[in-house]
Order: structure tokens, then C-alpha cells, then sequence
């Protein structure tokens, strides 16, 4: 029986494995597609959003017509470049958030907002009362605007900040605290970019996660901003 030597050295490597070792270039550069670069398409859509931002923060126009005023200009300017941007919009989510914030806005339209604020108003204990603010700061806050509903509600703890029971920077802080980490919900402006932005597969899970988070947040933070800002404040 005859054996058969096997050479001990390696088997012969491929090519392609041998140059550089990877599959780049000669020089072990990984190949792949250039950087982008600024171009003129790219160049324009940040001036449009320098135009937003200044038209918005500055002249105080209104930030939606203004929005699609760029938009419409970019596509005019570059039609093929848009031609399937409407596809990718995540009009789930659109409807989702243009539908809660307008019945949000109905009902401070109709005085809901005030009429709780009131009702809490009637409270005998500063300190509950204060917490029930957070809470409405809070669970508003959700589906609206952060800014709208602090602008609501920090004038209707001003009859706690007379009575001198609850401290006016703890009760003020605290609520801003409460109406503000509530963004993270996929009703809030923030959460629903976040949904909107997620893929198409995984958008779903996203917006379910994002839902048991913000309504976590919505009853944790409150609860824990008032506690540590207003209840000690009241008993020194």
C-alpha cells in the first residue's frame, strides 16, 4: 500500500484572499463606494434649512407652510431626485400625530385643559394638588405640544404658589420635568420620528416599545419629579 505525502504547506490561498488580504485593492484598501460629497442637491437642501430654521426662530412664520414651501421648491428645482420620496413617508404615523394634535387643540379650544385645572384648583392639599398638575402636564404633554401645555398649565399653579405651601421653582420645575420626557411617546413629536425614521419591518415593535415607555414615563416622572422637587420644599 503506497501512502500518498500530503505537503505540509497551505493549501493554495486564492487570489483575491492573497492581495492585501481582504477583498480591496492591492494595497489592503477595502474597496467601496466614495464618501458624498456636497453637491449642488445637497448643497440647497441645507440652505432650505437654514431657511426654515431662520423663517421659523426669527420672522416667526409658520413653520408647516414654510416647510412645504421648501419642499416644493427642491422638487422643482430637482424632479428626478424626488420622484419616490412621497413613497417613503410614513403617512401611518402622520395621520397618527396631525389627528391627536388637533383633538389635543379642540380641547384646550373648548377649555378642557382649564376646566381640569380648576377641578384641581378645588383641592384642599397643596401638595396633592401639585401632583395632580404633573400628572395633566404629563399625560397632555404626550400627545401635544411640551411648549403649549406649559404655557396652559403653569398659570393655573399660581393659586398654590400664593398660599407660599408649595415652592414656586420646585412646583415650576417639577413640571416642566413631567411635560417634557414624555416626548419619547410615538404620539409626541420626537417619538413619532423616531417611529417614522425606523424600518419598515421593525416599525411596529418600535411603535409598541415606544408605547409601554412613554406611558411609563408619562405616571413615573411626574411622581418622581414631584416628590424630589415639591415635597421637600414644602416641608422645610
Amino acid at each position: 500500500m503506497k501512502l500518498v505525502r500530503r505537503d505540509r504547506e497551505s493549501p493554495e490561498v486564492p487570489a483575491l484572499a492573497r492581495v492585501g488580504g481582504s477583498t480591496g485593492d492591492a494595497e489592503g484598501e477595502p474597496s467601496g463606494q466614495d464618501p458624498p460629497r456636497l453637491d449642488a442637491q445637497r448643497a440647497l437642501a441645507l440652505v432650505g434649512l437654514a431657511v426654515l430654521a431662520v423663517g421659523a426662530l426669527v420672522f416667526d412664520l409658520d413653520i408647516g407652510f414654510l416647510a412645504l414651501a421648501v419642499a416644493v421648491a427642491l422638487t422643482l428645482i430637482f424632479p428626478s431626485a424626488a420622484r419616490g420620496t412621497v413613497d417613503k413617508i410614513s403617512w401611518g404615523t402622520v395621520l397618527l400625530v396631525g389627528g391627536i394634535v388637533t383633538y389635543v387643540s379642540l380641547l384646550q379650544d373648548q377649555g378642557t385643559v382649564q376646566w381640569l385645572g380648576d377641578g384641581v384648583a378645588q383641592v384642599g392639599t397643596p401638595l396633592l394638588a401639585a401632583l395632580l398638575i404633573c400628572l395633566i402636564g404629563a399625560a397632555v404633554s404626550a400627545f401635544a405640544s411640551t411648549t403649549g401645555i406649559l404655557g396652559a398649565l403653569i398659570p393655573l399653579a399660581v393659586p398654590f404658589l400664593q398660599t407660599g405651601q408649595v415652592g414656586a421653582v420646585g412646583l415650576i420645575t417639577a413640571l416642566a420635568i413631567s411635560s417634557s420626557v414624555v416626548d419619547c411617546s410615538p404620539f409626541s413629536t420626537n417619538g413619532a420620528l423616531v417611529v417614522a425614521n425606523s424600518v419598515v419591518a421593525d416599525r411596529d415593535d418600535v411603535f409598541k416599545r415606544l408605547m409601554t415607555w412613554g406611558m411609563t414615563i408619562v405616571v413615573a416622572a411626574p411622581v418622581l419629579s414631584w416628590a424630589i422637587f415639591v415635597v421637600p420644599g414644602s416641608l422645610s
